[in-house]
């Protein structure tokens, strides 16, 4: 009797997560700009804490970090937006030339006696579809971005409420003074994680601007934008974001800048992900990397674009959520990679 109740409750759960999650789905078109603006109040949070040092009104500064995100933001979209209309009316004949070299290493290996069939290669593998894979990522994210105006009002009531919500969540409970460190610890750790992981990334990006500028690639600055975001996505992002630029490097400089791009991307990577991102984060908030590929599909699934250049951080939400708490500490185990401790 005892097993048929656990399997009638696993069902309703089951059931009830099918439902929500179809809520989600229905609903993203507002929820979407909702969860940019709660991680963009995240990141803004400890430049709050940075001016209250100063005994600065909080009115006053959080008018002055949205200035700052909004003139920031403008100044790059700007940019990228000449970049993509540019890149966009180029981008038949950056395919076309693609295309030819393809065919051109299909010639070269036949002339080894490793047939291919071109056409059915061709068919199967187009070598512009990467280059579009990024714009049409960018596309989706500034789709997004045209509610603006929604994001940055809803970012301004999230700073104002930043205080407050601990205390509430606190209150919240039946038993605030036994789960009260746990709460802040999740709490705490998600502000870690984020503000981290967008230091981590900007630096990302800007080391990849730097080196395309220094190589002489068009468009680094809507290059480097791309590494900033698809570095939020461990592993799998660092290598779309590569793609791009070094076959880019291919049609306009040749074969050995191509391969010295590809050399700099990765050496940025390993430098960011393995060095600079473990020291200030720590070992104990890392994801296997099938969560990684899993979460991707998922929230890319359920959200769009922007669940996908998110699905780490959302799923590291959840992990964290996990950690502290007693029943779901086994599942957050599994979502982690092998070395966690």
């Amino acid at each position: 009797m005892s097993s048929l109740s656990g399997l009638n409750k696993s069902l309703v759960v089951l059931a009830s997560l099918v439902i929500v999650l179809a809520g989600v789905k229905l609903a993203s078109d507002i929820i979407v700009p909702f969860i940019l603006a709660a991680f963009i109040a995240i990141i803004c949070n400890p430049l709050l804490k940075f001016f209250a040092r100063f005994h600065i009104p909080k009115g006053i500064a959080i008018i002055i970090v949205i200035f700052l995100v909004v003139g920031i933001g403008m100044s790059i979209a700007g940019l990228v937006g000449q970049s993509m209309n540019d890149f966009s009316q180029q981008l038949p004949t950056y395919r076309e030339q693609l295309q030819s070299k393809f065919i051109w290493l299909v010639d070269t290996a036949a002339q080894h006696n490793i047939l291919i069939d071109k056409q059915q290669i061709i068919s199967l593998f187009d070598p512009g579809k990467m280059i579009d894979m990024a714009s049409s990522m960018l596309t989706g994210f500034g789709g997004v971005m045209a509610n603006i105006f929604l994001i940055i009002l809803t970012v301004v009531f999230m700073l104002f409420e930043a205080p407050t919500i601990t205390n509430k969540v606190h209150l919240a409970l039946d038993d605030p003074e036994m789960k009260i460190k746990q709460i802040d610890r999740f709490l705490e750790s998600i502000n870690s994680y984020l503000a981290i992981k967008t230091l981590v990334s900007l630096g990302t990006g800007a080391c990849a601007s730097l080196l395309l500028w220094l190589l002489n690639i068009d468009y680094f600055i809507l290059w480097g934008v791309v590494a900033f975001l698809l570095n939020y996505i461990p592993n799998i992002g660092s290598i779309i974001a590569a793609i791009p630029a070094v076959l880019l490097a291919l049609l306009t400089q040749g074969p050995l800048i191509a391969g010295i791009v590809a050399v700099g991307y990765v050496t940025i990577n390993t430098v960011m992900g393995n060095i600079v991102e473990p020291k200030y984060m720590g070992r104990g908030l890392g994801l296997s990397a099938l969560v990684v590929f899993l979460s991707l599909i998922f929230w890319g699934w359920l959200l769009g674009t922007v669940g996908m250049l998110l699905s780490v951080p959302l799923t590291m939400v959840v992990k964290i959520a996990l950690e502290n708490s007693e029943d779901g500490h086994w599942l957050a185990t599994m979502l982690g990679s092998s070395d966690e401790p």
